[in-house]
């Protein structure tokens, strides 16, 4: 005969049970997470995304997650720690993806991974965290949120979704050089709607450049000694004001773009722990030259400021310019 005790025992077993089944994240059993799991047979859908429809995940303020958290957690013999925070993460390595084999299956924090959705494993940052991810072979970047744990490969920095792999342009090799780079979702708004109304304010100033009208008969000559013929001005015009010009400082031109990425990589290490306010980009020329120009600086003097810091002075002779 069963006691009252033993029925209570037995419950809690099956609760505990029912509870580990559905919400592999609320205990932070990473081992069974979909990036984890080797990836074995796992493949793309049939239906194929077009990289120019997909949206980015949108960076909003969130909580940490209740599951996949946990710190130090540990992984196939491997122990991991979780970052208290994801304030200047920045790292390069290689990017994976995950589809079909895990659509559906619990991630790191118990939400379900979809593969259609913009989101990414990855093993030390917070959950949830925005991140920034660049491809360095092909320049694409993507905004991913980070829901899961993995990928937990050697020299593998995040595991994409579908989704995220489709507009970063990696699917058919299946991995490729990226940065990683977290996003503040506060400062991330700020500057959104900071370029939102720097746009509508040079639209308004496109809109208001129009000559306006006179009843006045136009002459058909000039008032000075050219006597060929020419049409009055506008007696009234707005104009919009110009566009401030942006300083660069060119490093290098090749006729190969691959050489113009390998020193484009090198310069984004050596710049990264200076400044984050500049990038490291390639221009391409109509005399079909790849220019690796370093900026945009506000100011000719800011950019002339740069140019003196002991990181590029062996780079040679450095061109400022300006577009």
């Amino acid at each position: 005969m069963i006691s009252r005790y033993d029925w209570l025992i037995k419950g809690i077993f099956l609760w505990v049970a029912a509870i580990a089944l559905t919400s592999c994240g609320f205990f932070d059993d990473l081992s069974q997470s979909p990036s984890s799991v080797a990836r074995g047979s796992d493949s793309a859908p049939s239906t194929k995304l077009h990289a120019k429809h997909i949206k980015d995940a949108v960076p909003r303020v969130e909580s940490k997650s209740r599951g996949g958290n946990f710190s130090p957690y540990t992984v196939l013999g491997k122990t991991y720690t979780v970052l208290n925070d994801s304030a200047n993460y920045k790292e390069r390595g290689d990017a994976s993806w995950y589809g079909t084999k895990f659509h559906g299956r619990l991630t790191a924090n118990g939400e379900r991974y979809n593969m259609y959705a913009m989101s990414a494993a990855h093993k030390s940052l917070p959950i949830p965290t925005y991140v920034k991810v660049t491809n360095l072979e092909n320049r694409r970047h993507i905004i991913v949120r980070v829901n899961d744990r993995g990928p937990f490969h050697p020299g593998r920095i995040i595991d994409l979704s579908y989704a995220g792999a489709s507009k970063l342009g990696i699917l058919k090799k299946g991995t490729a050089r990226v940065e990683v780079e977290a996003i503040d979702p506060r400062q991330w708004k700020k500057n959104t709607k900071n370029r939102l109304q720097i746009s509508a304010n040079e639209q308004q100033g496109l809109a208001s450049v129009q000559p306006a009208t006179t009843n006045e008969p136009q002459s058909t000559h000039d008032l000075g000694t050219n006597d060929s013929p020419s049409v009055r001005p506008p007696t009234s015009l707005t104009v919009a004001p110009a566009a401030l010009p942006r300083y660069y400082l060119q490093i290098a031109a090749f006729s190969k773009l691959n050489a113009a990425q390998d020193l484009q990589n090198r310069l984004l290490d050596q710049l990264a722990s200076i400044s984050r306010s500049v990038n490291v980009i390639i221009r391409p020329s109509e005399l079909g030259l790849y220019r690796v120009r370093i900026g945009p600086f506000s100011t000719e003097e800011e950019s002339l400021a740069f140019k003196k810091i002991p990181e590029l002075q062996s780079l040679g002779k450095i061109h400022r310019v300006s577009e």
